[in-house]
């Protein structure tokens, strides 16, 4: 009998709890969360009312494997992040996997947080003792590694473990089919009724020895490829200002700038070597406001021509531009105009007949104009690089969220590392015609009007307050939005425009603004993306239609806000 039939919510919220703790904690092969839990049951039968909410958060079910793998707080029980959790998902993997190969080949990559290590050697243990090959990379990579390995080498899949841009407290578990993307129904529900079937961890065998570490070759031929993303015969004139965020990225970047040519970029010292607490950070995530606080300081310092920052893992790439406009004189680019400006650099290098760019829905559609304009094929997908790294004919595709892929050839995910190389050489390029990335976005809003882009997140601590408001917006749909007319509300959870159901409502207004709303798939937040499209009428009208734009997006957001708001408390 499985762990699940035995021990649902339902039957651990009561009167079962504190057993179903002891027995998981009798299970658990870690001695540190084993001594946690016991702890807190301990607390518990001693009365403990906060240690009773504590454990019964814990024993809510098992963590969820989905399209992201699983992803949670480090700790103790069936609800968050540890070796038993892993376990557990490893033996689910490798069941699923074996339908297919008899004797599945793994390879496996993981980022400096804590405990990864020990749930990649977990893995590689889990895969040898079934009649796998495991193979793990030397040491703690950037993911996009990881991903590039799982083809060059051929491999049936890939882990990575990582919580990429996640807060210190949390990991996770990505996992990758053998074409190098990322798993997409069924297999995200496949994998997940294995793991449920897994009755204990005593039960999965795991061997002591027999995967294999490679070595710094798999790193080289990733370097090799990435270099080869800039052309041999650009200039290389440019001196950038590079952070990781504490994470895993610095080494790679500084080698594989080396690689292509370039001077090697300049560190934030204080944020270059891996540490798992990110203590110059609140949110080691680019996109939070503050991330680059260290990275701008530098760099009014020292003057750099460009600020590339990576997040803990280096799949997402954000870049800092010189402006003298904006307070500091620095201005982080949005992930919408960093997507137009490469996809830009792409289209005039020249797209092969055939191939396409995406992007995904909540990303700005100014790259599906430039498509048109261009004669260029463009799709738009749901969100995510494991439905953009599907499209047929990839050539080029991003999302919002700093996410970029500029050469599904070699990796078929986002890639920060090669995503950085091709911004410079974009930039080196224009430096040497006196031009910059700004000069470029300006040419792009004239030719096909501004396309201002925002979003916003309500976190909340009861995800029940997220299936609220959702439910809320779709019993009382608004009719208009700051003044102006819905033309389209859209069910996303139906299913639109031959797009899969996913869970999110889309609205377009009669003055061509878009709004939409979904869940985060990682963290618990609803997230709000809006969209507001002004055309440029002539000479000199460019800096008017800017700002035409921003008051309508600032006007649309406050209007969402009210609507997204959180119930009020009873």
């Amino acid at each position: 009998m499985s762990y699940e039939s035995r021990h649902s919510p339902a039957t651990t919220a009561g009167t079962d709890l504190v057993a179903a703790a002891r027995e998981w904690a009798a299970d658990d092969p870690d001695p540190v969360t084993r001594a946690e839990l016991e702890s807190i049951v301990t607390a518990v039968e001693a009365g403990d009312e906060a240690a009773l909410a504590d454990l019964s958060d814990r024993f809510a079910g098992l963590l969820q494997f989905g399209t992201a793998g699983l992803r949670g707080a480090l700790g103790a029980g069936p609800h968050r992040m540890n070796r038993a959790v892993v376990i557990r998902a490893a033996a689910g993997l490798v069941a699923h996997l074996q339908k297919g190969a008899e004797s599945p080949f793994v390879v496996i990559g993981r980022d400096a947080r804590y405990n990864s290590d020990a749930f990649a050697e977990d893995t590689a243990a889990v895969v040898t003792a079934a009649g796998g090959r495991a193979v793990l990379l030397p040491g703690p990579l950037p993911t996009p590694v990881l991903a590039f390995a799982i083809r060059h080498l051929g491999a049936d899949a890939g882990v990575m473990v990582t919580a990429s841009h996640n807060p210190p407290q949390d990991n996770g578990y990505k996992v990758y089919l053998g074409d190098g993307s990322q798993i997409v129904p069924p297999s995200d529900t496949e994998i997940a009724a294995e793991i449920t079937r897994v009755a204990s961890v005593a039960s999965v065998p795991r061997a002591e020895a027999g995967w294999e570490v490679l070595g710094e070759e798999i790193v080289e031929a990733y370097l090799d490829a990435v270099a080869g993303v800039v052309a041999a015969d650009t200039p290389r004139d440019l001196r950038v200002l590079h952070t990781s965020l504490h994470g895993v990225g610095d080494a790679t970047v500084q080698r594989a700038f080396a690689r292509a040519g370039f001077a090697e970029p300049d560190r934030v010292a204080t944020q270059a070597d891996p540490d798992p607490d990110f203590p110059t950070v609140a949110f080691p995530n680019p996109e939070e406001d503050g991330a680059l606080d260290a990275a701008l300081e530098r760099a009014r310092e020292t003057s750099p021509d460009l600020v590339i920052a990576n997040d803990p893992d280096a799949d997402r790439c954000a870049v800092a531009v010189p402006d003298a406009t904006v307070a500091g004189g620095w201005r982080l680019l949005r992930g919408d105009e960093l997507g137009v400006l490469l996809a830009s650099h792409l289209i005039v290098r020249g797209v092969p007949e055939g191939r396409r760019m995406a992007n995904s829905i909540v990303s700005s559609r100014l790259l599906a104009a430039m498509c048109e304009q261009s004669g260029v094929a463009h799709e738009e997908t749901l969100t995510g690089f494991k439905w953009i790294a599907r499209v047929e004919s990839l050539h080029y595709g991003y999302e919002e969220a700093l996410g970029y892929c500029v050469a599904p050839e070699l990796v078929r995910d986002k890639d920060g590392v090669s995503a950085a190389l091709l911004i410079a050489e974009l930039a080196a390029i224009l430096r040497a015609e006196g031009r910059t990335l700004l000069d470029v976005l300006d040419d792009l809003h004239t030719q096909l009007g501004v396309h201002a882009t925002d979003a916003f997140s309500i976190r909340v601590t009861d995800l029940a307050d997220i299936g609220r408001i959702m439910a809320r917006l779709r019993s009382t749909p608004p009719t208009e939005i700051a003044g102006s007319p819905v033309t389209s509300a859209e069910d996303l959870a139906q299913g639109t425009g031959g797009l899969p159901p996913t869970e999110g409502l889309r609205y377009l207004l009669e003055d061509a603004s878009r709004i939409i709303v979904r869940p985060s798939g990682t963290e618990p937040k609803l997230k709000v993306y809006l969209e507001a499209i002004e055309p440029v009428t002539g000479p000199g009208d460019l800096p008017a239609a800017r700002g035409r734009a921003t008051e309508r997006l600032a006007a649309v957001r406050s209007a969402m806000a009210e609507l997204t708001s959180l119930p009020a408390s009873p």
